[in-house]
Order: structure tokens, then sequence, then C-alpha cells
């Protein structure tokens, strides 16, 4: 029996991170979760905030504690996608008020206590909207970075460019200055990309086996694939919506699923055009040291069985 792997999850829910969160906690063999913080991206923290803790109530795991983060990114002004969540950010479902509470403590504090607490290296950061926190985190505590075992993120772009600007895949967008100190942490990090998100699709046949569990989490999960598709059908014309942010609880699982390259990824952060670019150097033209472990590729069919049987536990 291996250990199980301990994780922070960073997030802004969002369907997709909704999906991300069920997945975790339908896996508590491989992972320890030790909390979840929040941060403003799809929609604003209070939010993002109520969110989380809707989606751990609907999983039945009401005990999870849940930190609020930052509620700005770190030098400019909040974007956010009410355009592609809805104005809840879990637009779908009905949403109740949750019950569970908020923890008292800052996000980014709870990431400097744990990091410092826990043995070094053992704690792995699973983010799945901006890098606020981290980028604060890292700030404010240098100390911790070499506490870090692996920095996983859904975030940036490279054949698929952007879907906030035509440059710019939307976390990284909204604060890449944030993005910038976590690529250039030294950590091992690995990218989960538009190029391997949007391979992951919620087809009709996989959304009715969501449905078919019959459970809170699974009709939740249903419901909310249900709204979030309507959003990329109609812009990529595609069979249905990716499902970003469960790649990165996937990849911890079964790392076998993904297929990528350990290349240089640079943030762009001063250019009006192509801000928030992740300039991904997939074919090693340049001589910068390779800093991330870019995925290309998913199997596809294995990503949505993984995720259906462990949505299907809660």
């Amino acid at each position: 029996m291996t250990q199980s792997r301990k994780i922070i999850i960073d997030t802004d829910p969002g369907q997709d991170d909704a999906a991300a969160i069920f997945l975790a906690l339908g896996s508590p063999e491989e992972i320890d979760l030790l909390g979840i913080t929040t941060v403003a991206g799809n929609v604003p923290l209070a939010l993002t905030s109520k969110n989380a803790r809707i989606v751990c109530e609907w999983a039945d795991k009401p005990g999870t504690k849940v930190f609020a983060g930052c509620d700005a990114p770190l030098s400019r002004p909040l974007v956010t996608a009410e355009h592609v969540h809805g104005k809840t950010g879990l637009d779908g479902p009905d949403l109740h008020e949750p019950t569970m509470p908020l923890q008292k403590q800052h996000g980014v504090d709870f990431i400097i206590e744990t990091l410092r607490t826990e043995p070094a290296g053992t704690v792995t950061l699973c983010t799945l909207g901006p890098l606020t926190n981290i980028g604060q985190a890292f700030k404010t505590a240098p100390d911790i970075i070499d506490h870090v075992q692996e920095i996983v993120l859904m975030g940036g772009a490279y054949f698929e460019v952007g879907n906030i600007t035509p440059a710019a895949e939307f976390n990284i967008y909204v604060d890449p200055e944030a993005a910038e100190i976590v690529f250039t942490s030294g950590l091992p990090i690995t990218v989960m990309p538009l190029d391997v998100t949007h391979k992951v699709l919620t087809t009709a046949p996989r959304i009715q086996a969501l449905r078919d569990l019959g459970t809170t989490a699974g009709t939740a999960m249903a419901e909310m694939v249900d709204f979030f598709e309507r959003f990329d059908v109609e812009k990529y014309g595609s069979a249905g919506a990716p499902l970003h942010d469960p790649c990165v609880i996937a990849y911890l699982l079964k790392p076998e699923l993904f297929q990528g390259r350990h290349i240089n990824v640079e943030i762009e952060t001063t250019s009006d055009l192509t801000l928030g670019m992740t300039v991904a150097d997939w074919w090693g033209v340049s001589d910068r040291k390779p800093n991330a472990m870019f995925m290309g590729d998913v199997d596809a069919d294995g990503f949505f069985a993984l995720l259906t049987e462990r949505i299907g536990r809660l």
C-alpha cells in the first residue's frame, strides 16, 4: 500500500473545479486532502469560498477545511468568467446555503503554516485557478518553496492558444505575475494546459454515466455540466465542454493517462497583446532550461472512467 499523497487544492469553483474536488474527495486511499484554499477567479472570492463548501457538502464531506485566500490578483484588477460559469460560478443545479464553516485563517497563511509544519517535500499544491495565493505565499515566506513536493496546475496553453484573449488562458491571464513567481520557483511543475483539457469533453454518454450514479454528487455534476457545456459547444463547435480542472487530480491518481514534454515555459507579463501567454518551448528552439512538464495528450476514455468511478463513491 503506497502512502497517500498530501495535497492542498487551491481553487476558484467553477463547475470543472467541482469535478476536481469530487475526484479528490472520492479517492481517500491515494489522496490526503489537507485543505482547500479559495481564490478570486471564475467568480469573486465570496462566491468561490461558498461554492467550495457547497461542493464538499454535495460530496458528504463537511469536515473538509476550506480557507478563503486572496480576493484580487497580486497587482492587477480582477477579471472574472461569469460568461462561462454563470452568475454563481456553479450554475446548473439548485444551490443551497452551505452550513459547514469557512475556516478563520487566511488561505495564504494556511498554505505557509502547512508547508512549514509538514515534513519538507511532502505536500503537493494542486492549483485550479489563478495562482495568486501561491504567488503571495512564496513572496511572503520564500522559505516554504523548498518544502513543496510538486505543483500540479491547470493553466496555460500552447497549440490551443488562448481562451480569454487570443494568446492567453484564463487562469494565467488573471494573475500573470503570480504565475511568473510559480514558474521561476525552481520547483517540479506539471502543467495541464488547454491542449490537454480540450481533449476531455463531456459527451452525452459521459454525462449520462454521471447522472446514472443516482447520487447527490453525480446528479449535481451532470447538472453542472449541462449548463457549463453550452458555452464551449457554442464557442468551439465541440461535442461537449472540456473538464479542465479534474485533469490535475486525475494526474495524481493515474499519471499514465497523460503524455507531455519537460520543457521551458515562460510567462508574458508586460505585453498588451500577449499578456498572460504561456510561452512553451515545445520544440526546444531556445536555450532556456526546462522548468515544467507540459502535458500534450490524454486518454479521455480512461479519464472519464476514473472520474465517474470516483464520483460514484461519494
